[in-house]
């Protein structure tokens, strides 16, 4: 897409100039570009979920920049021409991801932690730890809680835990639009 300078002609044109150009403005600048192709035939099924998706998206950023405290999060971290609401939008396509869990401090007592790295587009919303003993049976749950910088999240043991032989834990982080990434980790 090409930037139209200071222009008299084309300053402040916007809309679509036959099958060739489309004009955009944007933070008062007008864009220029390639005319898209016409669509013929109907969506594929992949099509029309992407379609689906993007739908919420929108109906997801709407609502976040009606929030004045979420639309200035979201527009602090706006790059570029970009608004609150595209970063918002771009949000909701991207679930958190969970980079490392580091076991290697947890012992089984209380008092033990275990450390998860996570990092998300935007902003992680929360960590949550569950610790299963090897029949599956809950030994506890809980909050992480962010550590200097919010890429490192701590969880503290509040429960004693005999034995951690086949023992695994379920780390679920969760970002503002509420994607959740899901990990297990044997022990």
């Amino acid at each position: 897409m090409a930037k139209v300078g200071d222009n008299m002609v084309t300053t402040g044109l916007s809309g679509k100039l036959g099958n060739l150009l489309v004009f955009r403005n944007r933070n008062g600048k007008t864009y220029v570009a390639k005319a898209p192709r016409e669509r013929t035939g109907e969506p594929s099924e992949a099509q029309k979920q992407h379609q689906a998706k993007f739908q919420q998206a929108i109906i997801y950023g709407r609502g976040a920049i009606a929030d004045p405290a979420t639309k200035a999060a979201y527009q602090a971290s706006a790059e570029g021409g970009q608004t609150a609401f595209n970063v918002a939008v771009a949000d909701f396509f991207n679930a958190p991801h969970i980079d490392e869990v580091d076991v290697s401090n947890y012992t089984g007592q209380p008092g033990s932690f275990i450390r998860i790295r996570a990092v998300d587009d935007f902003n992680i919303a929360e960590v949550t730890v569950t610790i299963q003993n090897g029949d599956s049976s809950e030994v506890e749950s809980g909050a992480a809680q962010p550590e200097d910088g919010m890429i490192w999240w701590r969880y503290t043991a509040t429960a004693n835990n005999e034995s951690l032989e086949g023992d695994k834990i379920i780390i679920r982080v969760s970002d503002v639009p509420g994607n959740i990434t899901e990990e297990e980790k044997g022990l």
